[in-house]
């Protein structure tokens, strides 16, 4: 019975925090900036050109440096990767995106910790890292974001 009672209030709190995070100004700030990029046209097309681009970086991928493609392919991957992040939405999402991990991240060590410091937690930026790709390959395409 007191392990449910227990379990009942662990819950109840982890309700609280969420609605907590989902009432902050990060999380505002990320919601506005990803209406402000679903709403805008030239973004939304910048977006649709590098994922057409990115299907075909994959195909070309797959035999890499000897496919008669490759060179042509990575060329126009960064430049459209360039393009889409030049974009003043999109960079405005990816920082509010950034910030809003970086929140999520710091409760989630801080949760951690408070149980015991054997418990694994995520470190900062390792979900998004702001060296990481987000082309959705893994890294192995060197985009850079």
């Amino acid at each position: 019975m007191i392990a449910t009672l227990e379990y009942a209030d662990i819950l109840d709190r982890s309700e609280q925090l969420g609605q907590m995070i989902l009432d902050s100004d990060v999380m505002e700030e990320y919601n506005n900036s990803q209406r402000a990029l679903n709403e805008d046209n030239e973004a939304q097309q910048l977006i649709k050109a590098f994922i057409d681009i990115k299907g075909h970086y994959e195909d070309v991928q797959r035999f890499g440096r000897y496919h008669p493609d490759y060179s042509d392919i990575m060329k126009k991957v960064r430049s459209a990767k360039r393009e889409m992040d030049m974009n003043d939405k999109v960079a405005t999402f990816k920082i509010a995106e950034r910030n809003l991990q970086r929140v999520l991240d710091e409760i989630s060590q801080y949760v951690a910790l408070s149980v015991s410091e054997q418990v694994k937690s995520p470190i900062e930026g390792a979900a998004l890292s702001d060296s990481g790709c987000g082309c959705g390959s893994g890294g192995s395409c060197g985009c850079g974001t």
